[in-house]
């Protein structure tokens, strides 16, 4: 059922000046933190202009009772804009709730000049629907700031996993791959495609892996550089493993893991004098 706010709508529009300003001082006043300088008195007036304009509007289409309505669409819109953009400037979720939930104080002491000491129960049922509306509203923006957040941390994960994943051209026709850290199936990917690429781009016959820095390895982390050698012989390139411990020999060896034909070296040198063997080359004195 939608409920009419024309009382409170009326409210709204004939105190919209005095309204605004006293929401911007509560804003000052709720948010104390570095970030809040970030914006500055003309953007954070245009931004409270426009949410009281756009929760009129959304009021006065669809009501209060259901903001999953399209008529609230703008409404969240606006929000979600504003909660990502704070997420990005260091407000933390109740700063960024604040936005919203400082409106209310200023919006029921204008309220309730309009109704001027009288009982009005009318205008009583708006302004609790309203507020309660405005609560929801709130809690929105923090699920929003919260998705910006986790947005933000999966792309810095995936950054500094093409970081940690770097191909080195040790010698013409040599690559090393150094992988440092826990190998799972979205790192393998990465690692594949990054070899993959520098295989064609360089024509390069040999890549070596190099687990040192790799802490432990289980059957998973066994089929993960299987894989990622297989796919290295299949664009015509051969692969060695360095970086064997002797408790990672054990451990594969107790997992019953089998690495087939793959050259194995304990270090990143040896492996490299293989590789040179290979090519032709050797290093004088070895």
């Amino acid at each position: 059922m939608v409920t009419p706010m024309h009382r409170t709508l009326q409210i709204l529009q004939s105190s919209q000046v005095q309204l605004l300003a006293d929401w911007i001082k509560a804003l000052r006043a709720a948010t104390t933190s570095q970030s809040a300088a970030m914006i500055s008195d003309p953007e954070l007036q245009a931004q409270c202009q426009e949410f009281i304009s756009l929760l009129s509007a959304a009021a006065s289409a669809g009501g209060v009772d259901d903001l999953s309505a399209e008529a609230w669409r703008p409404v969240k819109e606006f929000l979600a804009g504003v909660s990502r953009s704070r997420s990005r400037q260091g407000f933390s979720p109740s700063e960024t709730a604040m936005f919203v939930m400082s409106f209310k104080e200023p919006l029921f002491a204008n309220l309730r000049r309009a109704a001027d000491g009288h009982d009005d129960a009318k205008l009583l049922v708006e302004s609790w629907e309203l507020l309660r509306a405005l609560d929801q509203l709130g809690l929105y923006t923090t699920e929003i700031h919260q998705q910006a957040r986790e947005e933000l941390i999966r792309r810095q994960s995936e950054e500094m996993l093409e970081l940690s994943t770097p191909v080195i051209q040790l010698w013409d026709g040599i690559l090393a791959m150094p992988l440092i850290g826990t190998l799972d199936s979205s790192r393998t990917q990465i690692v594949m495609e990054a070899l993959l690429q520098q295989i064609v781009a360089t024509r390069s016959p040999i890549a070596i892996l190099d687990i040192t820095g790799v802490p432990t390895v289980d059957t998973l982390t066994a089929q993960h550089l299987l894989k990622t050698v297989a796919a290295t012989r299949l664009m015509g390139a051969e692969c060695i493993i360095s970086g064997i411990r002797p408790q990672i020999a054990q451990t594969i060896v107790h997992l019953g893991v089998s690495l087939g034909d793959i050259v194995t070296k304990a270090s990143l040198a040896d492996a490299f004098r293989i590789a040179l063997k290979k090519l032709g080359h050797s290093i004088a004195g070895s």
